[in-house]
């Protein structure tokens, strides 16, 4: 069934990503089957909407997105492979955030608190597998590349005129086309720390700022010091690790909206199109041609 972006799958402006450890508790039981969601412990429940195919072990799920929307953290009772039609899509799942253009999807098991987003319009579609109708045993979220063939076998699954040995045939490719693929997650984690965080959000907003932390620190009350030790203690990463990966954060809608590189390296802080793409292929593991063809190199 094709399901449209109606309901629970639906939050605005929520900055606040799942932490570490994320997935149902002991009561969490998880469900599926239904187009309502829930609470269970302050974490919203988004429930797989019914295909009226009780033969389908597959559900297509369509949302349009808007420029800047969220998705709140939730959980499904059923594997979930998240994709972007068009657009570029952000996870954030288990301190970890995935920017996934068209050419990639993210597989995310059952009972795992995600949100979703979009820096900019974007079509949402999603794949709910019935986990014991599922072979695949993935326990973390992992990403797969999308091939012309997986691409259109999404499609053809969303048409519920399918007669039901059709469709479990193009069930059955469509597990056979997920395969992992290697590249970095893009992560920047926003500060506990409230000096800090303030300087994360603008440079979110702003991602070619300039500013050292000493500048920074005159603007949010904190030395530089304080800040680099709030940004390192907060995130893992020092402030110039953390802003690299802000950066191409902000890179990926831009580039996979058709923007040049060199367009592109100079609106989120870059000197050169060469340092940029040193960069992406340092934090990522592939170039930005290589990313967003789905290649490596």
């Amino acid at each position: 069934m094709s399901a449209n972006g109606h309901g629970n799958e639906h939050g605005h402006g929520n900055e606040h990503g799942p932490g570490r450890g994320d997935g149902p508790g002991p009561g969490d039981a998880p469900q599926y089957g239904s187009e309502h969601g829930g609470e269970l412990g302050g974490v919203r429940t988004t429930l797989v909407p019914e295909s009226g195919l009780p033969e389908a072990a597959v559900v297509v799920g369509s949302f349009p997105m808007a420029g800047g929307q969220w998705f709140e953290r939730h959980w499904h009772g059923a594997h979930q492979l998240t994709w972007a039609a068009s657009g570029v899509l952000a996870v954030r799942a288990r301190g970890n955030t995935w920017v996934l253009p068209p050419v990639m999807a993210l597989w995310i098991p059952a009972g795992v608190r995600h949100a979703t987003g979009a820096a900019g319009p974007a079509l949402f579609r999603s794949l709910y597998y019935l986990p014991e109708r599922c072979p695949v045993g993935w326990t973390e979220p992992t990403v797969v590349g999308v091939s012309p063939l997986l691409r259109e076998l999404i499609s053809y699954l969303a048409d519920d005129r399918l007669d039901p040995a059709a469709r479990e045939r193009a069930e059955g490719v469509v597990l056979d086309q997920l395969r992992p693929v290697t590249v970095a997650t893009v992560l920047a984690p926003m500060p506990r720390d409230a000096r800090a965080r303030r300087v994360a959000q603008a440079l979110r907003a702003r991602p070619s700022d300039e500013r050292t932390l000493e500048q920074w620190g005159a603007a949010v009350g904190a030395s530089g010091r304080t800040l680099a030790r709030a940004f390192l203690a907060d995130t893992g990463m020092s402030y110039g690790q953390w802003r690299t990966r802000a950066r191409l954060q902000a890179a990926m809608p831009l580039l996979a909206g058709g923007s040049t590189v060199a367009a592109v390296a100079a609106r989120v802080g870059y000197s050169s199109p060469s340092a940029f793409v040193a960069a992406f292929r340092r934090v990522v593991g592939v170039p930005p041609g290589a990313y967003f063809v789905g290649g490596e190199g």
